[in-house]
């Protein structure tokens, strides 16, 4: 207790004591038997009076402290905000509880500052993540997901925080994999497949939130479709390789143990038997290159070559120079339809690839006396088209949009015996989706099929 709130209550004991003197003096004359009804009334009176002021001092200094606690209270309700008035008056203790007060509602509202920092930070780069991310509680309510999450459930992030999970993601295997986690409070990571989100594929990592019950928990989706296609793709390939490879091999072994355990010594037996040898020997030859054309297509090694101007009716020309000894042996005319100069941005060498695999299948799978036609021309002022036209058998509408699938193959009995790999035509759209083109197709079963690639056009070199 401070000395002024002593001082106050020894002056309020002195007062007292000094009103008892003064009572019996004032009493002394009644203290005689016959004046004891007046006496008693003098002594209710003081008593009445010494109530009365003790009464009113309490009441006054009760509604001063009761002003002062409010006060207080006011101030501690209202942290952290520093603007809140709160003077240092009366009493010392009321005075000092006061700065103590304010020192600490300064502290509040630094650790109250710095907090809301961090959450709006880890909450900004939440919503920016593009893993979707939601957390839960130990309700299964939704706390928190970002965008990412919203938009792959076509859900909206407003109205998604307090519900429960059930109303915005219907999504059995996504509950599951949270109530798990909520019950063992261990972490998880799965590849799940979710049909809710388009059935497409994703990592799931799943982390308990808090470290003992009632736990919430968090779960981050990584978008793994693309990897699971291409890993797919990649196990399909090694399987297509190993068949497409064990065919010719098995024939040469079998046709070389048979002309080794004595069919060498028949000359009519044996030259037809080494000619299929030949003839299983040239399509691995075949299968080899066009691996080696898509494995330097897929790797990307080493750093990239510098686009060029190139004009299409020299490729055209260069490609159709390439195929022409098989195109006179099949008794197919190759025709070049001649137009005005086309000017694209590529590599010419890998334009001349993908030109004399369309070539090459045209006239493969052409009829006798058929007809190959190809041509090129601006389809409009920044884009040019490239046409190969023919008059063979033609692709089922079934199967026209596999065939630039790698080794898939439309009529298997007839690819292998005209030397097809079911690799040229994934050959010519992988060239030309890294030109920045696309091509497509047209056919009608037995009458014939028309690629086109479409490039962006290339303004015209200065010289020509």
């Amino acid at each position: 207790m401070s000395a002024t709130s002593l001082q106050k209550f020894f002056g309020r004991w002195l007062l007292l004591l000094l009103a008892i003197p003064a009572t019996l003096a004032w009493l002394y004359q009644d203290l005689s038997p016959d004046r004891v009804p007046a006496a008693f009334l003098k002594i209710s009176v003081v008593v009445a009076l010494l109530a009365a002021g003790v009464l009113a001092i309490s009441y006054f200094e009760f509604r001063d402290w009761s002003r002062r606690v409010r006060t207080l209270q006011d101030f501690v309700a209202a942290l952290p905000v520093l603007e809140a008035d709160l003077r240092e008056d009366g009493p010392p203790e009321i005075q000092r509880l006061s700065r103590a007060l304010r020192l600490k509602a300064r502290e509040v509202r630094h650790l109250v500052d710095r907090a809301n920092i961090e959450v709006d930070r880890r909450e900004a780069i939440l919503r920016c993540m593009a893993e979707g991310v939601l957390a839960v509680d130990a309700e299964l309510k939704i706390i928190f997901c970002n965008d990412a999450f919203a938009s792959t459930f076509s859900a909206r992030t407003a109205d998604s925080e307090g519900r429960q999970l059930y109303e915005v993601v219907r999504e059995p295997l996504l509950r599951e994999i949270l109530e798990r986690v909520l019950a063992t409070g261990t972490a998880e990571r799965d590849r799940i497949q979710l049909p809710t989100a388009g059935r497409r594929w994703f990592e799931a990592r799943t982390i308990p939130l808090g470290a003992a019950p009632p736990r919430g928990a968090v779960i981050a989706l990584h978008d793994i479709t693309e990897l699971h296609r291409q890993e797919q793709v990649r196990k399909d390939f090694v399987a297509d390789v190993s068949h497409e490879l064990r065919t010719p091999l098995s024939a040469i072994r079998g046709y070389a143990e048979t002309l080794l355990d004595g069919a060498l010594e028949d000359p009519g037996t044996s030259r037809k038997f080494v000619e299929v040898i030949l003839s299983h020997a040239i399509r691995l030859g075949n299968i080899a290159s066009d691996l080696l054309v898509l494995s330097e297509l897929d790797s990307d090694s080493g750093p990239p070559a510098d686009p060029q101007v190139v004009q299409l009716q020299h490729v055209i020309e260069s490609a159709i120079h390439t195929v022409e000894d098989s195109a006179r042996m099949r008794n197919v005319k190759v025709t070049h339809v001649a137009g005005e100069a086309c000017f694209v941005l590529g590599l010419r060498f890998r334009l001349e690839q993908a030109v004399v695999n369309l070539l090459d299948n045209a006239v493969k799978f052409n009829r006798p006396d058929g007809e190959v036609r190809i041509e090129c021309g601006y389809a409009d002022d920044t884009h040019v088209h490239l046409t190969v036209a023919d008059t063979g058998i033609g692709i089922p509408s079934g199967d026209l949009k596999r065939i630039f699938e790698r080794f898939y193959r439309v009529d298997k009995a007839r690819s292998r015996p005209a030397g097809g790999t079911g690799l040229g035509l994934p050959i010519v759209k992988e060239v030309v989706e890294r030109m920045g083109g696309s091509v497509s197709v047209e056919s009608v079963l037995g009458r014939g099929s028309k690629f086109t690639i479409e490039l962006e056009a290339a303004p015209a070199p200065a010289e020509v």
